[in-house]
């Protein structure tokens, strides 16, 4: 098992998983060793980047959450990938860890046969998700090699089908071919970008944004990101109160001060993240000519949702606010249809949410990036209470996967098992 361990942290650290790919796109082509080296160290530096700002993001938002929480008396399952996948691994490690190398071999195999021409780089997805198909598999009946068997096909065909599904959407969204989405929340990202070009248009763009003078700081994206995280965190510490900030969360900060450093922290990390999305763009698209045209013709690598963040900057922001309105709206009315009762989480919101805005922006600008991120919250939230029950043992952890293509397939498989069971 220790060569399978080795090609599993491979594969599920995408900053690696990256360099790899951009080191053998370089020696296909029969770059310079100085080029090589430098390609390969570049791509997987831009996705160290990328990870630093994300966990910023995130360091910020476990800030929020306890306050909001507290605040306004929220409780209730918390959807959260890293979490529930944790949880599993107790059980499902060497499954997962199969599904996961396995599923990569099909993926490349599928995108070498097939018209679907995409190699997905989004490692950590592949991981929940081979995991999220162990346990619904298992749940139904599967064990053993059938499995893994079963498991594994199901993950290299989400890999090439996902990125396809929305590839005419993310065209719109870069304005080029050369890379593709490798993030399962597609589900919601379709639909955004559905809804966006029935309520809008393009041209009305969320980057075009036209503010007052004494408003002409908001014109800065990263400013415009502190300023209105400024005004949700001082809302969400006076909600929970200076005494609970103080001794739970700040150390003895001042809450007001506290509930600013975390808001510019959280602009700084988006920031962050957005310099190592150009980083890596930069890098792995010539790297990955190589892959293209001796190993996959024609292939285009799908990255992580973050890759779109650079091109509508503003809509990031505003598809994180009304998708986790979604959310709330949703957590109101699960009780009165029987549902576990989800609380938007908000890590799934801002990437998923944030994204879903961009798609919706290039289809139908501001109001597809506002209503088209706000449907992809109704969904995350419902799909993460119907989900539940596929999981076994796991949907009574108080925790379920926060992204749409997780819950959707989860389903799917509980449904498709019980009929042929």
């Amino acid at each position: 098992m220790g060569f399978l361990k080795f090609i599993q942290d491979i594969l599920s650290v995408p900053a690696i998983l990256v360099g790899v790919v951009a080191f053998v796109g370089l020696v296909v082509q029969k770059k310079s060793f100085s080029e090589v080296i430098s390609g390969s160290l570049k791509s997987t530096l831009g996705f160290l980047i990328l990870v630093a700002g994300a966990v910023t993001l995130i360091g910020s938002l476990n800030a929020l959450g306890p306050m909001l929480e507290k605040g306004f008396s929220i409780r209730g399952v918390v959807p959260n990938n890293e979490a529930i996948v944790a949880i599993a691994q107790k059980t499902l490690g060497k499954e997962t860890a199969l599904i996961m190398v396995f599923g990569f071999l099909v993926n490349i195999l599928l995108a070498r046969i097939t018209p679907f021409k995409f190699i997905w780089l989004t490692g950590h997805h592949s991981f929940y998700m081979a995991c999220l198909i162990s346990a619904t598999l298992g749940t139904v009946g599967l064990t053993g090699i059938w499995l893994i068997i079963v498991g594994s096909i199901i993950l290299g065909l989400m890999q090439v089908l996902m990125p396809a599904w929305i590839h005419p959407y993310m065209r719109k969204v870069t304005g080029t071919d050369d890379i593709a989405l490798g993030h399962f929340g597609t589900l919601g990202y379709f639909v955004s970008g559905f809804v966006g070009s029935m309520v809008g248009k393009p041209e009305d763009s969320t980057e075009k944004l036209s503010f007052p003078k004494s408003l002409g700081f908001l014109r800065e994206s990263l400013v415009a990101t502190g300023f209105v995280m400024i005004i949700v965190f001082i809302i969400a510490s006076l909600a929970a109160g200076p005494e609970y900030v103080e001794s739970k969360l700040s150390g003895g900060q001042n809450f007001l001060v506290y509930a600013i450093v975390q808001a510019l922290t959280f602009a700084a990390g988006v920031g962050v993240v957005i310099y190592g999305v150009r980083m890596i763009v930069a890098e792995i698209v010539p790297a990955f000519k190589g892959i293209s045209d001796k190993i996959v013709p024609e292939a285009k690598p799908a990255l992580d949702c973050p890759v779109t963040f650079p091109y509508a900057p503003n809509a990031v922001i505003i598809g994180f606010i009304f998708s986790f309105l979604g959310g709330i709206l949703s957590m109101l009315i699960m009780p009165l249809l029987g549902l576990a009762v989800i609380i938007p989480g908000l890590v799934p919101h801002f990437f998923v949410g944030g994204t879903a805005g961009v798609i919706g922006n290039a289809t139908g600008g501001k109001r597809g990036a506002m209503l088209g991120s706000f449907v992809n919250g109704i969904i995350i939230s419902f799909g993460a209470a119907l989900l539940l029950p596929a999981l076994g043992s796991l949907g009574f952890q108080n925790t379920t996967f926060g992204d749409s293509d997780f819950q959707w397939l989860g389903i799917l498989i509980s449904l498709v098992g019980k009929l042929f069971k």
